[in-house]
């Protein structure tokens, strides 16, 4: 999707492209999230490093990281941020973002950005919900039978999962047909 995004007219010198999560690994790891998106998008698109915002999970310091990363967000975004678009995936346990089953982040209501305990070998830097809940649009990409009972969930605003209490109102959902199997 991203690198066909590369390809569409966009008015991409008015871009910002900020993370909303990212893994706890070294540079260009294949476990980081911006390593795919360069790979995706950013090598395609006419975007320059000053329009890109990687969260910086290589500080020593992470929760010191993440509030300087949601300072950088209020700086570009407005105070408190507003983000025009957040991308959003879903997963086979219902978490978005790193916003995780059973994790103390999902608790994080003071804070745009936050630092969870590990899920699946690493820790992450994650938007919050009081973030993610300002913003003006919302686009759900679900893919994959998996998922497909998480995403009755979602639709139903199923607050029991973390991708749940992502608000609804302002929010597009796109899934292939394996994912969306289960839905009305």
């Amino acid at each position: 999707m991203l690198r066909d995004l590369a390809g569409e007219e966009v008015p991409w010198d008015r871009v910002h492209l900020a993370q909303v999560d990212e893994r706890v690994a070294p540079p260009a790891h294949f476990d980081r999230n911006i390593t795919h998106l360069r790979e995706s998008l950013l090598e395609h698109a006419p975007l320059s490093p000053e329009q890109i915002y990687a969260m910086p999970v290589e500080s020593a310091d992470l929760e010191t990281a993440a509030k300087q990363y949601a300072a950088l967000l209020a700086k570009i975004a407005g105070a408190p941020p507003v983000l025009d678009l957040v991308h959003l995936g879903l997963g086979p346990d219902g978490h978005t973002a790193s916003l995780v089953p059973g994790d103390a982040v999902l608790q994080v209501n003071d804070a745009d950005v936050a630092v969870t305990g590990i899920y699946q070998g690493r820790r992450r830097m994650t938007l919050t919900y009081p973030i993610l809940n300002r913003a003006r649009r919302i686009l759900w990409l679900v893919a994959g039978g998996e998922k497909a009972g998480m995403l009755v969930r979602l639709r139903g605003a199923d607050r029991s999962i973390p991708a749940g209490r992502v608000e609804q109102e302002r929010a597009l959902v796109l899934a292939d047909r394996a994912a969306a199997g289960q839905l009305d």
